[in-house]
């Protein structure tokens, strides 16, 4: 997995906690930037994540119609999830993939990391590309809260509600397709 590049550290002056949620904590910073400013700056402190988009040997491409409370609609997003602490993040998508799809796979590209705010998150998703599938025996239980539908896209399909704007699709799926469709040479 190819790393960040190496910080350029701020100079930490105090941190307060103001938010600890179940799967992130809001804080609040005072520090004196690389160049030299001081001020305070809100984060939101993530442990990470994993993605896959998973291939289908004839080609297609499994996808979740998920809902998402902070949007209040369904969208279109390849499986993903939270890292546990000291999780492998392949370990943590292998999981993911067996309890949103449904599949387990044999064969893990890896497609890079991805910030998907860093305005204000220091999560790192890792993203994944998942091959050889099988669909499992018995599919694990998930997150009791989620509620989604599996869908199996041709990838010209996926590019046309891509394109069309009639399906949302978050920016993380987004960006692991454009790897995805470059790894697979489409």
């Amino acid at each position: 997995m190819a790393p960040l590049p190496p910080p350029e550290p701020s100079r930490h002056l105090t941190t307060e906690a103001v938010l600890q949620a179940r799967k992130l904590r809001f804080e609040l910073n005072r520090i004196v930037l690389p160049l030299g400013i001081e001020g305070t700056f809100g984060i939101i402190r993530h442990p990470g994540a994993s993605l896959a988009v998973p291939v289908l040997d004839d080609g297609r491409v499994v996808i979740l119609r998920q809902y998402r409370f902070a949007v209040e609609r369904r969208i279109l997003e390849f499986p993903a999830g939270t890292l546990e602490a000291g999780e492998d993040p392949r370990d943590s998508m292998a999981r993911e993939l067996g309890e949103e799809a449904g599949y387990g796979a044999a064969r893990w590209d890896d497609l890079g990391l991805m910030l998907p705010c860093p305005g204000y998150s220091d999560e790192v998703i890792h993203l994944f590309l998942a091959r050889e599938l099988t669909p499992l025996v018995e599919r694990p239980a998930g997150d009791e809260d989620e509620d989604l539908e599996v869908l199996l896209l041709q990838p010209s399909e996926l590019d046309a509600a891509l394109a069309s704007g009639d399906e949302a699709l978050d920016g993380k799926s987004v960006t692991a397709w454009f790897r995805a469709r470059q790894l697979l040479g489409l």
